[in-house]
């Protein structure tokens, strides 16, 4: 369960709870009343919409009937499959619908002590990082004594309906509902994190390595408890809520309840060429509608199958919105997948464990460059870089990195025709080993990652990174727009993931008597060539070593090579600027290092900034003795300290 929880609107449920029951009436929410201003915000009800509890719509209302089920849900009227889809999902997983619905057993109905009741309920949802308590009162919305929105397949079942409810008023009204993205109310549900996925450009329908490793990635997913939905995208070619020839419905949401290998009969298998088949089974949130291709329902492949496999599998075969397909009809036949994962940060699991950082954070403007905070993509080179910037370490020799980055839930100012998610990105670059302060100029630095940007509510990016220190810059697509999101990264080690804020040095007292910083300097080694062998086999484990004032940095060890390929980092803030940059190289041994040779630097701002071979030398000043081999180098010097 949640550590803490916000209150939405800061209603209490146990206290208004309390007062309906001391004054023996039912609980009427004055933060989202049984009005049409809670149904619409610009469209008008086609008819006169009735608010009915649900004891006026059945005789033995309940929470749950037999318990909580994916089949539990059916959409109604309102253009929210994603959301049912995503309900769905939830409903497969107790742990998680558990913590939307809290202490369930407490709010159900109790048909020996009624006078209980109040007609009040609560959920709680993941908003933008936070978990947040939403209450609502019982009243729904209905035509001719029937919901009009989501609601079950048993009349006196009521969990869907409510929690829809609870959503709308987050959201601002049922029709700020009316279209969206499963992932987002899988997030919402869950804080999972979500990757979308396009399986038409990432070609996985043709290209079976591909379609594999998909698969193995979804079975993971599904094993560890993440939630998976899919969809086939609206194009000119295809209307929405169009169904296709093989039964499918274009530009609606379906969830992902199991993703399997199943077992043939072995007395087919040779004719088959194959023991198992990839398959997976999807529902359709309306309950009915289903695929009609091979492993449909009512296929000629299931005598295939034997009735422990069957029973295994949990087959039905019925109309009720949920099938199974193989694994390379899917690929074929869907457009998207939306991947949300559980990231387990448990310290005590068998499973794979993920160091987690999150940050809040906000694109600003401000007319002032080193203020402002809204500089837009890559492309605007001018400001770009006036962006928030966040600093993180790869300690392994490689680790694999997941970042999400989310922009706040726009669905909130649809009222104002501000609905819409604003195009959304971020870039990720390898920068000095000891850069402590922000990024003003892009010069030997390495851009090493760039996610998708585009106009969804979250991006998520996934790349396998060299151990070093690295910046990254999340961005909207345009400059000048402001907005809040929030930042999450996921490593193997812990990353020490933070904002940087400050452009330089900070002047204190200390600096008065010890020296500020008066020129900045960047060094980049590229490489080295022509080393002194070390050992018989004719190689070396060279490293190399920066020095400046009382300052040093250090690459990894490069092992076997007189040629080694360092790609290290440096910056500088130099007291003075008479003080010279030394660049050595050493050479790892197991008892006492050994110097190959030194270059040594100037550094300033008048020198070449083009990258430039140097010879190495002997211990001692720049006329030191030549000794075998090269570095090449990039150097970048300035007097304003806010320049690099």
């Amino acid at each position: 369960m949640p550590s803490s929880v916000q209150l939405f609107r800061n209603q209490k449920y146990h206290e208004l709870k309390e007062q309906c029951i001391q004054q023996s009436r039912l609980f009427e929410d004055p933060e989202f009343p049984a009005s049409d201003g809670s149904l619409f915000y610009q469209s008008a009800p086609p008819r006169k919409v009735e608010w009915k509890r649900p004891k006026d719509l059945c005789e033995d209302p309940h929470l749950f009937v037999n318990g909580i089920s994916s089949h539990d849900l059916h959409q109604g009227t309102l253009g929210n499959c994603w959301f049912v889809a995503a309900c769905s999902c939830l409903a497969l997983r107790k742990c998680l619908w558990q913590q939307v619905i809290p202490d369930f057993s407490e709010q159900e109905w109790d048909p020996k002590n009624p006078e209980k009741y109040a007609g009040i309920f609560r959920f709680r949802f993941w908003c933008f990082g936070e978990w947040t308590e939403v209450v609502v009162d019982d009243l729904l919305p209905t035509m001719d004594g029937r919901l009009i929105y989501c609601h079950s397949n048993m009349k006196n079942e009521f969990w869907s309906a409510l929690l829809e409810k609870a959503y709308a008023k987050l959201a601002g009204s049922y029709e700020a509902l009316d279209g969206g993205s499963a992932a987002d109310a899988i997030v919402d549900f869950t804080g999972a994190v979500a990757e979308s996925i396009d399986l038409v450009q990432g070609k996985y329908g043709t290209i079976i390595s591909e379609q594999m490793k998909l698969f193995e990635d979804l079975m993971k997913v599904h094993r560890r408890g993440g939630l998976i939905s899919c969809s086939i995208a609206v194009s000119s070619g295809r209307a929405s809520e169009v169904e296709t020839e093989k039964g499918l419905v274009v530009g609606h949401a379906y969830s992902v309840t199991a993703v399997r290998k199943l077992r043939l009969r072995e007395r087919l298998v040779f004719s088959f060429k194959a023991e198992k088949l990839f398959m997976i089974r999807l529902r359709n949130p309306w309950g009915k509608k289903e695929w009609n291709g091979a492993w449909s329902d009512n296929s000629e492949e299931w005598k295939k199958v034997s009735d422990s496999e069957r029973k295994s599998l949990g087959l039905v075969l019925e109309n009720d919105g949920e099938f199974w397909m193989m694994f390379e009809d899917w690929c074929k036949n869907f457009t998207d997948v939306d991947i949300c994962r559980i990231m387990n940060t448990s310290y005590f699991s068998i499973h794979k464990t993920w160091e987690k950082k999150m940050m809040h954070g906000a694109w600003t403007k401000n007319s002032e460059p080193l203020l402002n905070r809204s500089g837009g993509c890559f492309d605007n080179r001018e400001t770009f870089l006036q962006n928030p910037q966040y600093i993180f370490d790869v300690k392994k020799t490689e680790d694999k990195v997941l970042v999400s980055l989310q922009q706040e839930d726009r669905r909130k100012y649809k009222k104002e025709g501000r609905g819409d998610s604003i195009p959304i990105g971020f870039e990720i670059f390898k920068v000095e080993d000891n850069r402590s302060y922000r990024l003003h100029k892009l010069t030997v630095q390495e851009r090493v990652a760039t996610s998708p940007y585009i106009n969804t509510r979250t991006v998520f990016l996934k790349r396998i990174l060299q151990q070093g220190r690295y910046i990254l810059i999340p961005t909207t697509y345009h400059p000048g727009i402001t907005t809040k999101f929030i930042l999450r990264l996921f490593t193997d080690v812990p990353s020490k993931l933070r904002d940087l804020k400050a452009d330089k040095p900070k002047m204190t007292c200390w600096s008065l008597l010890c020296g500020y910083p008066r020129r900045v300097t960047q060094i980049k080694v590229h490489s080295a060539e022509g080393l002194q062998k070390q050992d018989r086999s004719g190689g070396a484990d060279p490293y190399v070593l920066v020095k400046c004032e009382n300052q040093n940095m250090r690459s990894p060890v490069q092992h076997d090579t007189t040629s080694p390929v360092f790609n290290t980092q440096v910056i500088f803030y130099k007291k003075n600027i008479d003080s010279p940059i030394t660049i050595q190289v050493w050479n790892s041994n197991i008892l006492c290092d050994q110097l190959l040779g030194q270059a040594v630097l100037a550094a300033s701002p008048s020198d070449t900034r083009e990258q430039q071979m140097l010879q190495l030398r002997g211990r001692g000043g720049r006329e030191a003795a030549e000794v075998p081999g090269h570095i090449t180098v990039k150097v970048f010097s300035s007097d304003d300290l806010a320049e690099l």
